[in-house]
């Protein structure tokens, strides 16, 4: 099957059918499992409303990110494209909104729904940092590691996206799964599904989603996120974006 980006350029229509929380298979990340309550809180839900179209009219979208600062998520560089599908450092929708420590979206009484106001996008990967409008205080960002994954390691990802390629719709309980480090390039962590099934992978939606190394009292360390791969499920090569050899500019950008 044909690459493709884990966020979705579809009708507005047919996103508004995914965004108003239909019915979705119970397994997602495709073939995950759910996350518990108040687990992987610095998981970033992203609700894209009004994105311009290049005929004129308008699409809504979403992805996934995490918090890496107070006042900082970290998400793919394709999530904030122009009408002509060119990253740009700006919002692109009427409003986007970042939902922050909620693993159940439709509990409303925990976590947060902050706009976002700023972008910046990596001039070397497909990575974004999105500011919002206000810090959050009480949700621990994840740390972002400055060493790359060896090739053998498991890493887990998150995401609030759909369990499948066919009639995506985002899911409204936070996913998890674990990935297979297969290789690194300059740019990409690539990585092959490992469970709960061999097909485990993100799917659309999921984009900018965090990989990350589980490691104990240390806590949680930030290697990749949700990029590129075929439809879900695969049991193929998926992309992820490398964070560790751009860890300055991160760094350097939420400070």
């Amino acid at each position: 099957m044909g690459q493709r980006k884990r966020s979705i350029l579809a009708a507005a229509g047919a996103v508004a059918v995914g965004l108003l929380g239909f019915a979705a298979p119970a397994n997602a990340i495709a073939n995950g499992e759910q996350v518990k309550p108040g687990r992987y809180a610095f998981s970033v839900k992203l609700t894209m409303t009004g994105i311009p179209t290049a005929d004129g009219g308008r699409r809504n979208s979403a992805c996934s990110g995490a918090l890496v600062a107070p006042q900082w998520v970290i998400t793919a560089g394709h999530c904030f494209r122009d009408a002509n599908g060119v990253r740009v450092e700006r919002p692109v929708a009427d409003s986007t909104i970042a939902t922050v420590g909620r693993t159940d979206l439709t509990n409303t009484e925990g976590g947060h729904e902050v706009e976002i106001v700023a972008v910046r996008q990596s001039a070397t990967a497909d990575v974004s940092l999105a500011k919002l409008a206000e810090p959050i205080r009480d949700v621990r960002p994840i740390k972002v590691s400055r060493a790359a994954p060896e090739v053998g390691d498991l890493v887990r990802v998150t995401g609030y996206g759909s369990t499948t390629s066919t009639n995506p719709a985002p899911v409204t309980w936070l996913r998890t799964g674990k990935m297979e480090v297969a290789g690194l390039t300059d740019t990409v962590t690539q990585l092959r599904g490992n469970s709960p099934q061999a097909d485990t992978t993100p799917c659309p939606y999921d984009s900018g989603g965090p990989f990350f190394l589980e490691r104990g009292k240390r806590g949680p360390a930030l290697v990749a996120v949700v990029s590129n791969g075929p439809s879900c499920p695969h049991t193929q090569i998926e992309s992820a974006a490398r964070v560790d050899n751009i860890a300055s500019w991160i760094k350097s950008t939420v400070s």
